[in-house]
């Protein structure tokens, strides 16, 4: 049984109006924390330059503020969804909306690179509790079908936008204000949510849940994951083929090894290996992992091509990727209609084909373009990314029972904020080797650089591409059409005892 408010409860007939509103006050309330996650992960992207100078930062190691926000963020979402199914999602939605906050402060106070680094990824952490914690009692204030594919299609937009919207804002507060504002500006929003956070949202736990944790398996696939990222980034300067970056990857293999194992064997695991039966969840997040890989590496690179090729303001760089923002937002309504009313794959398809298309367009921008000219159209045309963003969220949850629902949530997101950071480290990278292999042979610095970021939105266009035949091969055409059904036998099952583990 589950503890949820009465009038919050998903299923058992329609709604009367007063719960609507009561519903839709708790999702906007939980739709504002996810923004402020989503915003973090690139809202420091166009005031690294400014960090950089102020904090003496090495060009190297800029991108670590953005990836410790990120590998933080992914690593403990997976640990974040299972701790709020088993402790209470608001408790533990509630707790990290703090610890963001305080570590936001943080942030805004820090003198130091290495302290502000820290502090990201506590950050990170804190961000890690609140997504799935929120995602999960979304899913379950709204019924699988039309009406929380309609909550679900608002979810995919504010995430698509909130990228956008973060480099909009930094820009803005990097300008007018400084840098640490883009920290302050969390510490107001988060505040005010803790506040409102104990009288509108409802409380939501898995009664049943046996309260057993998986702190090995915890360990083991965040030790995976932050070694791979540290091996991409530091592969250009001791190369890809160095026994030291060959090491890294092998020992993040086993220990990514160790922890399907584990989980296969827990009593209570972080990850159940069951949820990938369900074909849609898995081919969903699979695509969650390349979009947040290709999408958030293209703002990365995009951001610095304005910069430091064409000398865009903080401001000017925020303005201009409104673009992305509103298109994506403008888009957000038919994409949740036509995934109701067609099929997820379709759309998620013409959103991954349209998306790697504006990519690689951006990638023929020259090292004196301007906006309108080189930059507005395929801006527009990734926009896009909104019909990616609204099926991968939806899909990722369908048939799931709702005592898998944070770490279904958590699973989703971790794909899509692991996807990110992999991505950033793997854009810079390659800016980096291009950049130095042009300058080498001749070419001015400019050039040089406007070459290797060429090369990495290559790099970020191709992932999106390489998604569409994975979108056909493991995502169910029938998924949406069948909804209705799904819920009712995973609603039921949600109501028997937990099986014993058979992962």
């Amino acid at each position: 049984m589950t503890a949820v408010d009465a009038s919050n409860a998903p299923g058992g007939g329609k709604a009367a109006p007063s719960d609507q509103v009561h519903r839709w006050r708790a999702f906007s309330l939980l739709a504002v924390a996810y923004f402020m996650t989503a915003v973090d992960m690139l809202i420091v992207n166009v005031a690294l330059p400014t960090i950089s100078r102020k904090l003496h930062f090495a060009q190297a190691d800029l991108q670590w503020v953005v990836t410790a926000y990120a590998l933080t963020f992914g690593g403990f979402l997976l640990l974040g969804g299972r701790a709020a199914d088993l402790l209470g999602r608001r408790r533990v939605f509630t707790a990290g909306l703090a610890l963001l906050t305080a570590a936001s402060l943080a942030c805004a106070l820090a003198t130091s690179g290495i302290f502000l680094i820290i502090m990201r990824g506590v950050q990170g952490l804190g961000a890690a509790m609140v997504l799935p914690a929120a995602l999960s009692i979304v899913m379950n204030m709204f019924t699988e079908g039309a009406e929380r594919n309609k909550a679900l299609g608002l979810w995919g937009a504010i995430g698509a936008s909130g990228a956008t919207v973060g480099v909009l804002a930094g820009g803005a507060l990097t300008r007018y204000a400084g840098w640490p504002y883009i920290f302050y500006l969390n510490v107001v929003v988060g505040g005010a949510a803790l506040l409102l956070t104990r009288r509108v949202v409802p409380e939501s736990r898995f009664e049943g849940a046996r309260r057993h944790y998986d702190p090995l398996g915890a360990i083991t696939v965040t030790g995976a994951l932050v070694i791979v990222v540290y091996a991409i980034s530091q592969a250009p300067s001791v190369g890809w083929t160095a026994a030291r970056t060959l090491a890294l990857f092998a020992l993040a293999a086993v220990l990514l090894a160790v922890f399907v194992a584990i989980e296969a064997r827990a009593q209570a695991p972080l990850l159940p290996l069951r949820l990938f039966r369900l074909k849609t969840l898995a081919g969903s997040n699979a695509v969650g992992f390349l979009l947040g890989a290709s999408f958030y590496g293209y703002i990365f690179i995009g951001t610095l091509y304005m910069q430091q090729v064409l000398g865009y303001s903080a401001m000017n760089t925020g303005l201009a990727w409104l673009a992305v923002g509103l298109t994506g937002v403008v888009l957000a309504g038919p994409a949740q209609m036509l995934v109701t009313r067609t099929s997820i794959r379709v759309v998620m398809a013409a959103g991954l084909t349209l998306t790697g298309a504006g990519i690689l367009w951006a990638a023929q921008a020259p090292a004196h373009g301007s906006f309108w000219a080189d930059l507005a159209g395929p801006f527009f045309l990734t926009g896009t990314v909104t019909w990616i963003f609204i099926p991968v969220s939806i899909g990722a949850l369908v048939g799931v029972t709702e005592r898998d629902a944070g770490v279904a949530s958590g699973l989703i997101d971790s794909s899509q904020q692991l996807g990110g950071a992999i991505g950033i480290a793997i854009a810079s990278t390659v800016t980096a080797t291009r950049t130095r292999d042009l300058h080498t042979q001749g070419h001015a610095i400019t050039d040089a650089l406007t070459g290797g970021l060429h090369t990495a939105l290559w790099v970020c266009g191709l992932i999106a591409l390489a998604a569409v035949p994975i979108a056909f091969l493991l995502i169910r055409r029938t998924d949406i059409t069948q909804s209705t059904t799904t819920h009712t036998t995973t609603t039921q099952q949600s109501q028997l005892p937990e099986p014993a583990p058979a992962d």
